[in-house]
């Protein structure tokens, strides 16, 4: 009985991962871009807003304190300062230094804050607050246009985004118009048209510039 050498051969698949990375670092760049420049956008604006409405804030309580320092060294004067300001409301002379001096005796630094500096305390800048409204409206904003993006497809991209975009527009004016009880038409066409303006300017720059096909 003879011998016979029986060669077997196995082949083995090796799990390469270099065939994707064509469109694996398309995909995380992308990613990574979408996450920065929204993020960054978002914190830019709240901390903008923030920077913003501190410096009002400052200027206010730098108002009120030279008002403090003012009705300390010549209450009189400021007192006939805060009755001509109610006559030339039509407040006749003698009853506008009462009404002064009524208010002063109740609160000073209160009346001339309202009305010779138009600081109210319900009014007062709030930099956190106005910080947070501003960047949780622009987060509901920008995923207005991203999610029509995201639905549409890639030839009608441009026509539907503009579209539904001036849509969100009239529906913002609207709803803004309501709540300063205001003309809700008048409103929605207003943001419409400003809306409509600066992104038809954006397209001619970018036309203009060859970054727009």
């Amino acid at each position: 009985m003879s011998n016979e050498n029986t060669t077997v051969t196995i082949h083995i698949e090796e799990a390469h991962k270099s065939h994707r990375i064509g469109w694996l670092r398309a995909a995380v760049l992308g990613a990574n871009d979408g996450i920065v420049s929204t993020a960054s956008l978002i914190v830019g604006i709240a901390a903008g807003e923030y920077i913003s409405v501190s410096s009002q804030a400052d200027t206010e309580n730098a108002d009120l304190e030279l008002e403090k320092k003012a009705l300390q060294e010549n209450e009189a004067y400021e007192k006939e300062e805060l009755a001509q300001i109610y006559e030339a409301r039509g407040i006749k002379p003698e009853l506008a230094k009462e009404v002064a001096s009524q208010l002063m005796e109740h609160d000073a630094l209160d009346a001339h804050a309202r009305d010779e500096l138009g600081i109210t305390e319900g009014g007062k800048s709030n930099p956190i607050e106005a910080a947070l409204s501003s960047a949780a409206s622009f987060t509901v904003g920008a995923a207005m246009p991203l999610l029509t993006a995201w639905l549409v497809p890639q030839e009608q991209l441009i026509i539907s985004v503009s579209v539904a975009s001036l849509l969100f527009l009239a529906v913002l004016g609207a709803i803004a118009a309501k709540a300063g009880g205001a003309s809700m038409t008048k409103g929605a066409i207003r943001v419409t048209f400003w809306g409509a303006l600066a992104m038809g300017l954006t397209a001619a720059v970018g036309q203009l510039f060859g970054v727009v096909a």
